[in-house]
C-alpha cells in the first residue's frame, strides 16, 4: 500500500510539472495568437518587408517568431528539468513569471502597436522594436562587439588591479596607509566625471573610456577585497606558521582563500558600475558601442532602435552576470551546504 501511494504521489508531482510546463509557454503563445488576431486599428504603421538569409520578413511575422522561439526554449528547458528533482522545483518557482511576461508582451503590442495609445514615436510595440534587427543587424552587431571589446579590457583590468591593491592595502600596514586615502577619495567620485581629464590624458577615445571602468572597478574590488583579507582569523595564520608557512604562502594560501567570498562580492558590484559607466563613456564620445547607437538613434527620434539597444544591454549584463556568478560557484564550490 505504502508502495502504491509513493507512485500516486509521484504521479501526481509529474502531472503538476506538466501542468507548470503548459503554464510557461502559455503567455508566449497567448501573445503570438493576439498578435495574428488583433488587427491593427491605429494607422501610421508601417508594415515592411525585410530579406533576412534568403527567408522574407515583416516586424510582425519576425516578432511572432521571437515568441515561438522564447516559447520553444522554456518547454525545452521545462523537459530537460523533468528529469532533476532540484531543476524541476526552480522551474516551477519561475512559471508564473513566465507566463507574466507573455501576458505583458502582448498587453504591450496590443497598446504599443495595434491601438497606439503609448506616447509615439517614444513607446513603440515590441514589433517595432523587432524592425531595429530586421533594417541593420549588421550595424548593431558591430556595436554590440565594440562595447564587449570595451568592457572585456576595463572591468578585466580593473578587477586585476583591484585584488591586487586590496591584497597590499590588506595585508601591508604601509600600503594601507598610503593608499587607502587615495582609495577612499576616489571611490566616492563618479568614474564619469573623470571623463575631461582621460580624454586629454589618454591618446584614444577607447584608452580613455577603458581607464573610467578600470576606476570604477577598482573601487569595491579593492575595498572588499582588503576587508577580506584583514578579517582572516589569526588561528588561521597560526596554524599556517607552526606548519612552516612564510609571507607568501600566509597571503595567497590563507588571506585571499579566505577573502574570495567578498572578493567576488566586489567583483559583481564593479560589474554593475562597469557596465553602467560603459555605456555612459560610450554617450559622450566614443566612436561605436551601444550607448553611441543610442546617441545616434535618439537624434532621428529612432526610439525603436534605443529600446533595441537597450534590450541588447539587458542580455549582454544578464550574461556576464551570470558568467561570474558560474565562475564564482566554480571557485567556492566549498561553500555548498553551508551557505544558503
Amino acid at each position: 500500500m505504502s508502495s502504491l501511494k509513493k507512485e500516486l504521489f509521484q504521479f501526481r508531482g509529474q502531472l503538476k510539472f506538466i501542468a507548470w510546463t503548459a503554464f510557461s509557454v502559455a503567455g508566449f503563445i497567448i501573445a503570438i495568437l493576439i498578435n495574428l488576431f488583433v488587427p491593427q486599428i491605429a494607422p501610421g504603421v508601417k508594415i515592411k518587408d525585410y530579406s533576412v538569409g534568403g527567408f522574407t520578413f515583416n516586424i510582425n511575422s519576425a516578432y511572432r517568431l521571437v515568441l515561438l522561439a522564447l516559447a520553444a526554449v522554456y518547454l525545452l528547458i521545462g523537459i530537460f528539468s523533468y528529469f532533476d528533482i532540484e531543476r524541476r522545483s526552480k522551474y516551477e518557482k519561475r512559471a508564473a513569471f513566465r507566463f507574466a511576461v507573455g501576458i505583458a508582451l502582448a498587453v504591450w503590442d496590443v497598446l504599443g502597436t495595434k491601438l497606439q495609445y503609448l506616447p509615439q514615436p517614444f513607446f513603440p510595440g515590441p514589433a517595432g522594436i523587432i524592425e531595429a534587427f530586421l533594417a541593420e543587424s549588421g550595424y548593431i552587431l558591430q556595436n554590440t562587439l565594440y562595447s564587449l571589446r570595451l568592457f572585456a579590457v576595463g572591468f578585466s583590468v580593473g578587477v586585476a588591479f583591484g585584488v591586487t591593491t586590496g591584497v597590499l592595502i590588506g595585508w601591508f600596514p604601509k600600503a594601507y596607509y598610503w593608499v587607502s586615502p587615495i582609495l577612499n577619495i576616489t571611490g566616492v567620485i563618479p568614474a564619469v566625471a573623470w571623463m575631461p581629464f582621460a580624454l586629454t590624458l589618454f591618446p584614444t577615445p577607447f584608452s580613455a573610456a577603458a581607464f573610467l571602468i578600470v576606476i570604477c572597478a577598482w573601487f569595491p574590488v579593492a575595498s572588499l577585497t582588503a576587508s577580506g583579507v584583514q578579517s582572516t582569523p589569526k588561528a588561521q595564520f597560526e596554524a599556517a606558521r607552526t606548519l612552516g608557512g612564510k609571507t607568501l604562502y600566509l597571503v595567497f594560501h590563507v588571506a585571499v582563500p579566505h577573502a574570495m567570498p567578498q572578493i567576488f562580492t566586489g567583483i559583481k558590484t564593479a560589474n554593475a558600475f562597469a557596465f553602467t559607466t560603459l555605456v555612459m563613456a560610450e554617450m559622450m564620445g566614443q566612436p561605436g558601442g551601444l550607448g553611441y547607437y543610442i546617441n545616434a538613434s535618439k537624434v532621428w527620434s529612432a526610439y525603436y532602435k534605443v529600446f533595441a539597444a537597450i534590450l541588447v544591454m539587458a542580455v549582454l549584463f544578464s550574461l556576464i552576470t551570470k558568467l561570474v556568478g558560474l565562475i564564482e560557484a566554480r571557485i567556492l564550490r566549498w561553500q555548498r551546504g553551508l551557505v544558503k
